[in-house]
């Protein structure tokens, strides 16, 4: 299946150059977050295909307005084309006063929620977070560290793809390993092109 995976940044040359055959094939449209509503339901109109998100540490306002056309899956377990997609919404803060910021011990508590449904399903082939496991692609001030938990499900579940954001380019220390055990490492910042 090709998946467009895109997160953070939203690309010009998507936006604002938009050419159809540049993604003949998509099946799957998955962001991390931070991005526009307007530029999701872009992709969706454009690229009539199932587009599933989690919101990103600057996505309050998907709380009372959602962009159409789109499925957002944080804490939840989806299943597209006989993917088992699940997902996990924002980001670490030590004192979270915002929508979407979370403590450790707090997003641990939202993956044991959703560690059950992995089961279920009996596992999992996408995890799609908006921020990167610890030590795996994360920056080194506390706002941008990853989270430990997310590295627990990766070593519990191996998904085939870890997919996340959070971390620009532009930020010059987005150094993500290509792997981590059975599972692919992929900082989707502006856009990325898979095939699973």
């Amino acid at each position: 299946m090709k998946v467009l995976a895109v997160a953070d940044e939203e690309s010009r040359y998507i936006w604002d150059f938009f050419d159809r055959s540049a993604f003949e094939g998509v099946e799957l449209i998955l962001s991390c977050g931070d991005l526009e509503r307007d530029y999701l339901e872009f992709l969706a109109t454009m690229l009539p295909v199932p587009l599933l998100y989690v919101p990103g540490n600057h996505d309050k306002r998907f709380i009372t307005d959602p962009p159409g056309g789109c499925l957002s899956i944080d804490g939840k377990l989806e299943v597209v084309k006989g993917l088992r997609i699940c997902g996990l919404g924002g980001c670490l803060s030590k004192n979270p006063s915002a929508a979407y910021e979370y403590t450790e011990s707090v997003m641990a508590r939202r993956a044991q929620k959703l560690r059950r449904a992995i089961k279920r399903a009996g596992g999992v082939d996408i995890l799609l977070t908006h921020s990167p496991a610890q030590g795996l692609g994360d920056g080194g001030d506390s706002f941008h560290r990853g989270f430990a938990v997310f590295r627990r499900l990766l070593d519990e579940f191996q998904p085939k793809v870890h997919l996340f954001g959070h971390m620009h380019t532009a930020y010059g220390n987005a150094r993500t390993p290509q792997t981590y055990g059975a599972t692919r490492l992929i900082n989707a910042c502006g856009y990325k092109m898979l095939s699973l």
